[in-house]
């Protein structure tokens, strides 16, 4: 149940995020840097750590939880090459603060329908996430959590921007930003139904840990640093990684 709670504060959290994307200023980038920072903590000094644990069996000198971690990377990285979703350029990266929408041609309303179901995608993940790193226990389950939720604040900022920005009107828009809230919350549901045998769970567990190192450094970052690459923004990133490593400790 506490994933269920969990999830729900997922949910405020990205519905937060889509209504900053439609108000935002100029600081949304220091927020972005410390919701990174938290993403690259729970990476490095949990999510990793109990999968190599939970899945140490090796592959060819490797251990198994390192290979999904990896393949959890490549995997994010060719879903969102292949919707169009990343954006690799830093005059790309500037449209993103206008609240309204941006014109790219006829047929390019699909391109940011197709991103942004795929962000509803990444949080049905995130809610699944939260739920299996529960049943890993209570320590993972919290970093777990503290990194979902911030990471959900991004993701409900970008849903509604791509969505906009390819020329998609305000409904559809906050249609996919009530989807994309919800979907947390349906994948912590879904955990609750089954245990998942530890060997699973430590592959899987790394598997999003690559996952969320993907959008951490690929996404999130540069956005980050794209409008305003400014010292601030870079100690926002120490903060969130400090911040995480606390919380890791104080939990152990």
């Amino acid at each position: 149940m506490t994933a269920i709670l969990v999830a729900a504060g997922a949910f405020l959290m990205t519905l937060f995020g889509g209504f900053v994307a439609q108000r935002t200023g100029d600081r949304r980038h220091l927020v972005l840097g410390f919701a990174a920072g938290l993403m690259l903590g729970v990476v490095a000094f949990d999510l990793l750590p109990e999968a190599i644990h939970a899945a140490p069996d090796e592959l060819h000198g490797v251990p198994q939880a390192l290979l999904m971690f990896a393949a959890g990377f490549l995997t994010i990285h060719i879903v969102e090459r292949a919707v169009a979703i990343h954006r690799g350029h830093e005059g790309e990266y500037a449209t993103h603060t206008h609240g309204h929408a941006h014109h790219h041609g006829p047929g390019r309303e699909g391109v940011g329908l197709a991103a942004a179901s795929a962000l509803v995608g990444h949080s049905l993940m995130d809610g699944f996430a939260i739920g299996a790193a529960f049943q890993a226990g209570s320590t993972v389950g919290t970093v777990v959590a503290i990194a979902v939720v911030a990471h959900d604040f991004a993701d409900g900022f970008n849903t509604y921007t791509i969505t906009r920005m390819y020329g998609n009107d305000r409904r559809r828009a906050l249609t996919l930003l009530g989807a994309d809230a919800l979907a947390p919350v349906t994948g912590a549901g879904i955990t609750l139904l089954f245990t998942i045998p530890e060997q699973v769970l430590g592959l899987y567990l790394g598997f999003f840990a690559g996952f969320l190192l993907y959008l951490a450094t690929s996404d999130i970052l540069p956005e980050a640093h794209s409008p305003h690459p400014s010292r601030t923004t870079l100690l926002c990133t120490l903060l969130g990684v400090g911040f995480m490593w606390l919380v890791v400790g104080l939990a152990g």
